[in-house]
């Protein structure tokens, strides 16, 4: 197996190339100094060069607010891309597994746990763009698994544990907001969860649409409090506060649990409670260090 990363650089890319380091398959690891992946020959020639059978598209617009106003953008990288990239693999015969979003259910209402089935309902550009690509992996016709996750954060880049981590650190008091609910899903574990797949030998009845993220369901305000508590940041007093309270162009999820079932099911994967995950994150985040 011959593995093509896209977006090698970003926190998925990054806990992936850890998982296969460990795992010795050969990975080839991009992000766009390496590989644009909206050139659809650039790709052609990759797959070619490497000898791809394999694709882990970690790569994604994934700036929800700034999408509004680049949505052209957004939707070269999220959608066109994704369909080059399913493409080149359908034409070796090779197969794609792409991470998609939980803002495919933007404007759905209700608190049951989102399963594969429930049909998408997008509310702003990110989401839309998110779901064109996973439309265009469909039909391209390669052998693909589709992933929708949420929350994503890790040790690396820009996310919510790293952002709160400064800001109760330096302020005396923060808002955040208590009625948008998800689950915290640390990126280690979703590469764990991509290797396994992987390793399953992806037969025909295991191909399709996933949903992953950690075990558990919380808040926004519940995830920072959970982060500073942890940290020792106890002199910042963080206020639970209403999203209307932040304006913003886009209708985040109020609701956005993802039901993963069909992928325990499918590959048996045991999956870690959110707070188990987190606390793991911040012991790395504190001593520097991977475990």
């Amino acid at each position: 197996m011959n593995i093509l990363v896209t977006g090698a650089k970003g926190q998925l890319g990054n806990h992936f190339k850890i998982c296969c380091n460990k795992s010795g398959k050969k990975c080839v690891f991009t992000d766009v100094d390496e590989l644009d992946i909206t050139d659809r020959e650039a790709i052609r020639q990759m797959v070619k060069r490497q000898d791809i059978d394999t694709i882990v598209n970690c790569a994604a617009y994934t700036n929800v607010d700034m999408a509004e106003d680049d949505a052209e953008r957004a939707e070269l990288l999220n959608s066109t891309a994704v369909g080059y990239l399913a493409d080149a693999m359908r034409e070796v015969n090779g197969t794609l597994i792409h991470i998609s979003t939980d803002y495919v259910f933007g404007g759905n209402t209700g608190n049951t746990p989102r399963c594969e089935a429930e049909p998408a309902n997008p509310t702003g550009v990110y989401g839309l763009t998110k779901l064109h690509g996973e439309q265009a992996v469909v039909v391209s016709g390669c052998k693909y698994v589709i992933i929708r996750t949420g929350w994503l954060y890790s040790e690396f880049g820009k996310n919510f544990m790293r952002t709160m981590l400064s800001l109760t650190e330096t302020r005396p008091e923060l808002n955040v907001v208590f009625d948008q609910v998800g689950t915290p899903t640390y990126a280690g574990d979703l590469a764990e969860a991509i290797m396994a797949i992987l390793d399953s030998g992806l037969g025909a009845d295991t191909l399709g649409l996933y949903h992953f993220s950690n075990e558990g369901v919380c808040s926004w305000y519940d995830f920072a409090y959970f982060i500073a508590s942890h940290a020792g940041h106890t002199s910042c007093h963080i206020n639970p506060c209403h999203s209307s309270e932040f304006p913003s162009k886009v209708v985040r999820p109020s609701y956005s649990v993802l039901d993963k079932t069909k992928i325990k099911n499918t590959f048996n994967l045991t999956i870690p409670h959110w707070t188990v995950s987190a606390e793991r994150c911040l012991q790395n985040l504190k001593n520097n260090t991977l475990q």
